[in-house]
């Protein structure tokens, strides 16, 4: 176990360096002055911009400015944004805690909806419950995360004046009261991605499940006279969540790009909402800091698919 660990992280070691120098190298070639407004600015001196960019190492060449930023990032010295002068990383640890308990959220609802309903249609195909799960399945994947999120807007909050639409950080409330308002306000959100997510992976639990329905060994499991419960949980279930898993896995990335949009629509204060306000500012440090997280983020959920194959299915072994 040891071992497999230590070789998927040689693979992920210099995966995250191939990522980090084609996002660099797109940034810096990218249009757009992050310094534009100084340039434009009288008041300012030529030769304090010149000594500004100069201190940034904004003028040295592209591999140079890569290799500062890697050894300065392996320090844990992420620099500073162009716009609020703060660090980087100060930054991302305020908001990183709340989009991954929004999506984490959202991620286990979704599984709590896809793998009982995506099983139970698939142990009775072509059935009322089937042809109503695939229907509201593709109801619910073909709606984008953010006309659904207006949607719940309108219902839940103008209508029925239920729950608030916009995401507040700082509540003035202690004890039960400030946890309630905490889950009051993170209903939305996390049922607008659990939804989406949930939608998907239910045509996909329910695809795996056929599949292995019709396999030998579970044939032979029934002939042998083992309760169908035991026989669904035992030889079909495990098995049919090894795509599921890597279905999981491979689509964190979309996960976290419905997660940018969903933070814009409730002014969530995550990473994503961080990500788009540093794009409109053309602020190139939390740009380049907050996409290296979000590939950290997938390469780390890929690794623990990984881990699981071996745990679903014994065939596969880590040596």
């Amino acid at each position: 176990m040891t071992q497999y660990l230590i070789r998927r992280l040689m693979i992920a070691i210099p995966s995250l360096l191939g990522i980090s120098v084609i996002l660099f190298t797109i940034l810096a070639l990218a249009p757009g002055d992050p310094f534009e407004e100084l340039a434009t600015n009288p008041a300012i001196p030529p030769d304090v911009r010149a000594n500004l960019r100069a201190s940034l190492g904004l003028d040295d060449p592209i591999h140079q400015r890569y290799f500062a930023w890697l050894f300065a990032m392996l320090r844990g010295e992420w620099g500073y944004s162009f716009v609020s002068r703060a660090p980087v990383g100060d930054l991302i640890l305020q908001r990183l805690p709340t989009t991954l308990v929004v999506i984490g959220a959202s991620q286990i609802l979704a599984l709590c909806i896809a793998l009982p309903v995506g099983i139970y249609a698939a142990t009775r195909p072509y059935s009322i419950f089937d042809q109503i799960a695939n229907t509201l399945a593709f109801v619910g994947f073909s709606l984008p995360t953010f006309f659904t999120g207006l949607l719940f807007i309108l219902l839940f909050s103008i209508w029925l004046d239920w729950l608030p639409f916009i995401y507040r950080a700082n509540i003035d409330a202690t004890g039960w009261r400030w946890w309630w308002e905490h889950l009051r306000q993170s209903i939305m959100p996390v049922m607008v991605l659990g939804l989406f997510q949930g939608a998907a992976w239910t045509r996909f639990v329910r695809s795996a499940v056929l599949d292995v329905i019709r396999l030998d060994h579970v044939t032979t499991a029934r002939s042998k006279g083992l309760p169908e419960g035991r026989v669904i949980r035992r030889h079909i279930v495990r098995n049919a969540l090894i795509p599921v898993v890597t279905l999981v896995a491979l689509q964190m990335p979309i996960v976290f790009g419905g997660a940018i949009v969903t933070e814009q629509i409730f002014r969530i204060p995550g990473i994503g909402s961080l990500l788009i306000s540093s794009i409109l500012a053309n602020d190139t440090p939390v740009i380049m800091a907050v996409t290296f997280v979000f590939a950290i983020l997938v390469i780390t959920f890929n690794l623990i698919a990984d881990i699981l194959y071996g745990w679903l299915d014994p065939r596969i072994s880590y040596r």
